[in-house]
């Protein structure tokens, strides 16, 4: 069994709220990818849970043991914990963890309040992504398949190159909380297909308020993914697209502006929807 590397991060509340954010990873990935984001929103008054999914953190076959349902399992338990501090709750998540942040938001209305989607990942079309792995699809239910590994490779979701050497040295230190492991089973990306099945023809039942962060230049997920949620949720959705990013939006140099705007759209949820209308109408919440 791996350690519980779940990270929580008391916030002092804004006004008479004490609003709250649960942060989901994403597959394969590890709490600390949200940890500086977390950090600012914490700053902003709100109480933030960086959840570990269950599978992660420790070896490829201990991810491998879990599927998509563990996985949500581990959100909704991260929701019932943030609950007993909070009087108002967003999730978000990043990659994978935004379909799971999403999953919560429609089977949880009253209450979950808002939905953040960080560089949301349905499929993979980014322009790292190689042309060969369309195949896997075609081959992950026979023996050969299930044996492949996705093998992260340059430029890693990040742009910064300083960044980018750090994250690269985490993933090949052998210890997967770090950065999260550096290449990602067969198995476990046929588990996030399942999970994108389930959650498609659920998008438009979705209403709550929602905010889309994406990087224009995703080298795993192209902004496709993004327009296709913009289209397809039911309720008011704002979007953010990022000029000097690549995916892993919370980490790489334009984190700051991620950390801004997703703090504001909590804030906005907390002060009441006057206020949120108010944010979206003055510009803040459409794309910058």
């Amino acid at each position: 069994m791996t350690a519980d590397r779940t990270i929580f991060l008391q916030g002092a509340g804004i006004g008479r709220h004490r609003p709250g954010m649960l942060l989901v990873h994403g597959l394969g990935g590890t709490p600390v990818e949200l940890k500086t984001l977390g950090r600012r929103l914490q700053e902003a008054g709100i109480t933030v849970l960086c959840c570990q999914l269950a599978g992660h953190c420790g070896t490829a076959q201990d991810l491998t043991a879990t599927g998509w349902r563990d996985w949500y399992a581990s959100v909704e338990a991260g929701l019932n914990r943030l609950e007993t501090v909070c009087d108002l709750v967003t999730v978000g998540g990043l990659s994978m963890g935004a379909l799971l942040a999403a999953r919560l938001a429609w089977a949880q209305p009253q209450r979950v309040q808002g939905l953040v989607m960080l560089a949301p990942t349905l499929w993979y079309d980014g322009w790292a992504i190689p042309f060969y792995s369309v195949l896997l699809k075609l081959v992950i239910h026979l023996p050969f398949g299930e044996r492949y590994a996705f093998v992260e490779r340059e430029p890693y979701g990040v742009k910064d190159p300083r960044i980018r050497a750090l994250v690269l040295r985490a993933m090949q230190s052998g210890d997967s909380n770090g950065a999260g492991l550096l290449s990602t089973p067969a198995v476990a990306i046929r588990e996030m297909w399942r999970l994108t099945a389930e959650l498609r023809p659920l998008l438009p039942d979705i209403r709550q308020r929602a905010l889309l962060v994406h990087a224009r230049e995703d080298d795993t997920a192209g902004l496709s993914n993004a327009f296709h949620l913009q289209k397809r949720l039911g309720g008011r959705v704002e979007a953010l697209i990022l000029e000097d990013s690549y995916h892993l939006v919370t980490v790489d140099r334009q984190r700051d502006l991620v950390a801004r705007r997703t703090a504001s759209f909590v804030a906005a949820l907390a002060a009441g929807p006057d206020a949120a209308l108010h944010l979206h109408q003055s510009g803040e919440g459409g794309n910058g």
